[in-house]
């Protein structure tokens, strides 16, 4: 009997994490076949991620068959769950999303505000395409996204896409479970965490630590040690005693974006100013990352991958994989549609919840209402993410603009024009439905 994984975007400097997620995993999980799939302009760093792990799995022992391909339909074929992790224009793409919205006072993130925006223009037709595949060749197999922004690829892919069976992953819910583990001194695995919302912009409602209620400890703790709490793509600036009393909820790093806006933006100015865009120092990293995935004694994922800002992407892939495939009926966060979960949303809004993993997929555990603190704020954040979505399939010019004007990081009704026009001419080679 075979298990075979397909991994889309398998030059990426995040494929050792889930080689060895799969190879930790190995006796739950016994995987027959990885195949590593890339696009020709990713051919040289498929070459060294694909001899990379090569060496790792041979290390390990463990009897798994490792190839690489630019062939995607051929990889497809006989695939029981298909990971993706895509960079549609890659880092230069990033680059832009960045550089443009700052160059206007916009926050320039990747996945938030005017970049977040382009980005899921860039990357919901080509998913749509990956799922289109899918769904032809092997129908199936779940599709595990964690290319971002996920939640809002989630969505478009299970409204949009023949292929129903695709479940959204993020590392943030998995890092926050581990912060506040530091923080409370003690094991992950003893601590859960009631999350509210949808793909960055989830909330801690309630934090247990072995069953035992303590969320009010864990809210102290974060006012009053001034804790670094923010995986190493973000700068923790943070949170104000009234912010976090009067919400009473455990907040995202990306929420940083939203509930300090002015701070961020001048911090990413000054750091544009003084060594550059988050992408340019991404750009650095990862060529020193490919330098030393390239030593032909390297047999693991080397440290160096943590300052990348997507540690756990294995324990979140490869957990989700193991649970499906075992029927383990274990509770994950996971991006999944609504249904009913949180009252205050449709029901084919996709949001990030915790679930219950099955053979069948995720089921989501009933929420009920926002609490009133983020009810209108949520509620306006996914209003505006199904403006993406609709924009990004149509490539209608109007739903482009509105989703631009009715983001909270942008909303302004004449240089949404200007930055929306500029991110256009910049980006076209990738927006062909535009």
């Amino acid at each position: 009997m075979t298990l075979k994984v397909v991994v889309i975007g398998g030059g990426s400097s995040y494929t050792p994490e889930i080689i060895e997620g799969m190879i930790r995993r190995h006796d739950s999980f016994p995987v027959t076949d990885i195949v590593l799939v890339d696009i020709e302009d990713g051919k040289e760093k498929l070459e060294i991620i694909g001899e990379l792990a090569k060496r790792m799995i041979e290390k390990s022992g463990k009897p798994i068959s490792l190839s690489w391909t630019l062939d995607r339909k051929k990889a497809l074929q006989h695939a029981d769950f298909v990971s993706t992790q895509i960079r549609v224009g890659g880092l230069k793409a990033r680059a832009i999303d960045e550089r443009i919205p700052l160059s206007h006072g916009f926050i320039g993130q990747e996945t938030n505000g005017a970049g977040g925006v382009f980005k899921a223009f860039r990357t919901i037709p080509v998913l749509m395409d990956i799922a289109e595949d899918i769904h032809n060749i092997c129908p199936d197999a779940w599709m595990i996204n964690f290319t971002n922004p996920a939640g809002m690829v989630t969505e478009a892919l299970l409204k949009h896409s023949k292929h129903k069976k695709v479940i959204g992953v993020c590392n943030i819910p998995f890092n926050m479970r581990h912060s506040v583990a530091e923080i409370l001194n003690v094991s992950p695995d003893d601590v859960q965490i009631e999350f509210v919302g949808m793909n960055h912009f989830v909330f801690g409602k309630k934090v247990f630590v072995k069953g035992i209620d303590r969320t009010e400890e864990v809210l102290a703790k974060l006012v009053n040690d001034n804790l670094d709490y923010s995986p190493a793509n973000i700068v923790n600036l943070g949170w104000s005693r009234t912010f976090i009393e009067s919400t009473s909820l455990l907040p995202n790093p990306y929420h940083q974006y939203y509930f300090q806006t002015k701070d961020v933006l001048e911090k990413d100015l000054k750091a544009y100013e003084e060594h550059g865009i988050r992408a340019e120092v991404v750009q650095k990293l990862e060529e020193s990352l490919f330098e030393i995935y390239k030593n032909p004694e390297l047999y693991e994922k080397p440290k160096e991958l943590e300052q990348r800002g997507g540690a756990f992407y294995s324990d979140v892939a490869c957990r989700l994989m193991d649970s499906i495939y075992n029927n383990k009926e274990d509770i994950q966060t996971v991006n999944t549609f609504n249904n009913g979960t949180i009252s205050d949303l449709p029901d084919d809004s996709v949001i990030e919840a915790n679930c219950v993993i099955t053979k069948d997929g995720p089921k989501p555990i009933a929420i009920g209402s926002l609490p009133y603190a983020i009810k209108g704020i949520v509620q306006q954040m996914k209003a505006f993410e199904e403006l993406v979505i609709h924009a990004a399939v149509t490539g209608n010019y109007n739903d482009a603009y509105l989703a631009f004007v009715m983001n909270p990081l942008i909303a302004d009704e004449k240089l949404s024009k200007v930055v929306l026009d500029e991110l256009l001419e910049a980006h076209k080679e990738f927006l062909p439905q535009f």
